[in-house]
Order: C-alpha cells, then sequence, then structure tokens
C-alpha cells in the first residue's frame, strides 16, 4: 500500500511541474505550485523527514504562496 502512495504522489509531483512550467494563467499556476508544495510535504513526510516536511509546508505552501498572491494582486490583467 505505502509503494502504491509513493508512486501515485510521485507521479502527481512530475503533474504538478509540468503543469505550472506549461500554464499561462499567473493564479492556477500559484495553485498548482501550492498542491505541489503540500505533496511534497506529505513525501518529506513519507521519507521519515519530519523537520523537512515541516518547513516544507510553511515555506513552500504557506509563506510563498501568500508572497506569490500578493505579488500577483498587485499587477493588471489585460485581456
Amino acid at each position: 500500500m505505502t509503494d502504491l502512495l509513493k508512486y501515485l504522489l510521485l507521479t502527481f509531483l512530475v503533474v504538478c511541474a509540468v503543469s505550472v512550467a506549461r500554464t499561462r494563467d499567473l493564479l492556477a499556476a500559484v495553485i498548482i505550485f501550492t498542491a505541489y508544495s503540500l505533496v511534497m510535504a506529505i513525501v518529506w513526510q513519507l521519507l521519515a523527514s519530519p523537520d523537512i516536511a515541516i518547513t516544507e509546508a510553511a515555506i513552500g505552501a504557506g509563506v510563498t504562496t501568500l508572497l506569490l498572491l500578493a505579488a500577483i494582486s498587485k499587477t493588471r490583467r489585460y485581456e
């Protein structure tokens, strides 16, 4: 069960990384990046590295997301 979960999470990470690189919408890219960071924190936890998992969740999914959203809110969107 654990091996299947690890492979599913790693596949999800690759899909997130490719979709962040290919998306043109900045807000969608930030949301996908947040999902990537949260799944990466779960992977670190499964690899028995709780200190890195907490750091990834706090900085990767928390602080970075807030900073990117603040930067996007300061820009204008032209269609």
